[in-house]
């Protein structure tokens, strides 16, 4: 088992419950990406360019989906979370049942699309 699976397995409910929904759509949607763990998290490559990571920072009650290219994103903007961050933007849950398959999924799609943008917006 590599690390970020490691990190995933060994969350406490409900957070392993939902890192496992969100990596079975993140991976169904994407077959070619790829689980790595850089930052002491799971985080999502497209070869050599970062795509999103899953986190569930210690001491809070939620799982956090962050994206890479996140200044360059446009749809559901408004479910997303930038909290004392200036660029990065990340969509959060606490339960599984809060993750909604079609805003994830046309998000996700919309960092693809934006993917070799970089972090910054020029």
């Amino acid at each position: 088992m590599n690390p970020a699976e490691d990190y995933i397995l060994s969350q406490d409910e409900p957070f392993k419950s939902i890192l496992l929904q969100l990596q079975v759509v993140i991976e169904g949607l994407f077959p070619e990406i790829e689980l790595k763990y850089k930052y002491r998290i799971p985080f999502y490559y497209f070869k050599k360019t970062p795509f999103c990571y899953l986190n569930v920072p210690r001491g809070k009650k939620y799982v956090d989906v962050g994206f890479w290219a996140s200044a360059h994103l446009t749809k559901h903007l408004g479910h997303m979370v930038t909290e004392k961050r200036k660029v990065l933007r990340s969509l959060r849950y606490r339960s599984p049942e809060e993750i909604d398959e079609k805003i994830l999924t046309e998000i996700l799609h919309d960092a693809y699309a934006v993917k070799e943008k970089g972090f910054w917006k020029n």
